[in-house]
């Protein structure tokens, strides 16, 4: 089931009135979520639930060993079944068939037959989210940041939580198993917000994202028949298919969660407004950069050591970051690019001093719009090596870009390349900017009216448009 689907129309409102009008206890209440989150997971496909719970019983009674056991060592043993366990589970359903297919290219190239084939194996939707936050649980007790739960539904449900659930954002124990055990009450503004932030998500990912894509497919698949000013558009419009397909997702989520009382972690702050590709990362998915800031950047030594040192941590972090992402090699050179660009940064005044002016600086002179735009055309870059099919093709999109030299408007075409789609994401760039102090776009002064054109605009750009899944959805 996705948020953008007729079934979730009527499967939100159906669970919000049995929520909050019949199951008015919390634990009744925690069980209606934890069946409805099994029913919206299972609507993929029913052997998805018995993954997803075993991973939940795994962590759950391993958590639980870890905290009543005193001596180190099995402490150690403990926390390492879990992050084997889960893992495991990951590098089966999402990395086999990369490193057979991996294998059987290397002999090949070296003049060995094999007789390997790649598996018949289905994604989990979502596996990447889930597993992350489950992993997270029990390091967190494994370092004593958190008391493990001993009631099992309220930590399946923490586990399987239906907003954030397929694509985050990756929620810590700590923030969000307290509210399943709090006492819940109906907020009518709380409720307002979440709507307009739903209704936000909505219109990022059917009138941006999805329209968008129609012309992102046409121009990748067909790149080497296209001039450049067609490249550049790709790219371009591909920024805005993945931004706003993913921060679409995490508006609906974060929104959905606030009907029910939940409060999830912001995952995107207008990250193309960055001036740097530090600040990007501090923009962009938030959830996921914090989660390996925690739980890898730190424990490698993070900015302590020296030069080498730092450079070593944040080449692992991105390599790791891209390969979480998918199991290609265009999503770890995707975030060896990030790295790269990443560096430079290191050999700067203390990034401490430098977080502190970027939160003080609130207006932006001309010299940091320069910074925007570039930092804006290095992930453009960087996209179109995420996108592609392999590393080849990647490079030969670029340099195309820069052989063609064509860039006149006559070679576009309305049915093609639609350029009221730049007018679209023009009008999307200055939504944002004009509101980039706010949570979100709707809030604020005129929130009846700006809402009122954004649902105008869903019906009028999103209805017809091809409804496709979340981007996200396969990682």
């Amino acid at each position: 089931m996705i948020f953008n689907s007729i079934p979730f129309l009527f499967f939100l409102p159906v669970i919000f009135i049995f929520y909050w009008f019949i199951f008015k206890k919390i634990s009744y209440q925690n069980i209606l979520l934890l069946a409805a989150s099994y029913f919206f997971y299972g609507w993929w496909d029913y052997r998805f639930l018995l993954l997803i719970a075993g991973s939940t019983l795994v962590d759950y009674t391993i958590a639980i060993a870890i905290y009543k056991n005193k001596i180190k060592k099995w402490r150690k043993v403990l926390l390492f079944c879990s992050i084997a366990s889960n893992l495991l589970l990951l590098g089966y359903f999402k990395y086999l068939n990369f490193f057979i297919k991996s294998f059987i290219e290397l002999a090949n190239s070296i003049g060995l037959s094999s007789d390997y084939n790649t598996l018949q194996i289905i994604l989990p939707v979502g596996i990447s989210f889930y597993t992350f936050q489950t992993l997270s649980y029990t390091i967190d007790v494994y370092r004593k940041e958190i008391k493990p739960t001993s009631n099992l539904i309220i930590f399946a449900t923490y586990v399987s939580f239906f907003p954030q659930l397929v694509a985050g954002p990756i929620e810590r124990g700590k923030r969000l198993l307290p509210q399943f055990i709090n006492s819940r009450k109906f907020d009518l503004n709380n409720a307002k917000s979440g709507i307009r932030l739903i209704i936000w998500g909505l219109f990022q990912k059917m009138v941006v994202a999805d329209n968008c894509a129609t012309f992102v497919n046409a121009i990748f698949d067909s790149y080497d028949k296209l001039n450049s000013l067609s490249l550049v558009l790709g790219a371009f419009y591909f920024s805005f298919q993945i931004y706003c397909d993913f921060a679409g997702y995490s508006n609906i989520a974060i929104g959905t969660a606030r009907l029910f009382g939940f409060d999830l972690m912001r995952n995107f702050n207008y990250p193309y407004f960055s001036k740097n590709i530090s600040e990007f990362w501090r923009r962009w998915h938030i959830s996921l950069s914090t989660w390996f800031r925690d739980y890898l950047y730190i424990p490698l030594g993070g900015s302590r050591g020296s030069k080498f040192q730092q450079l070593r941590n944040v080449l692992i972090i991105f390599l790791v970051s891209g390969f979480w992402h998918g199991a290609n090699w265009t999503f770890i050179a995707w975030g060896g690019l990030h790295a790269i660009f990443f560096a430079p940064i290191l050999f700067k005044r203390s990034r401490t001093n430098l977080i502190i002016q970027e939160k003080k600086n609130t207006e932006n002179t001309f010299r940091d719009l320069v910074k925007i735009l570039f930092t804006f055309l290095i992930t453009c870059i960087a996209w179109v090596f995420f996108r592609s099919s392999t590393i080849s093709d990647s490079f030969k999109y670029l340099n195309r870009i820069i052989q063609s030299h064509s860039f006149k408007l006559e070679y576009l075409t309305i049915e093609r390349y639609n350029v009221e789609m730049v007018l679209l994401i023009s009008i999307f760039i200055m939504i944002e900017w004009f509101n980039r102090s706010k949570e979100q776009p709707l809030c604020g002064k005129f929130e009846l009216l700006k809402t009122i054109l954004i649902i105008w605009m869903i019906f009028l750009f999103g209805v017809f448009s091809d409804h496709s899944t979340f981007i996200y959805f396969q990682f």
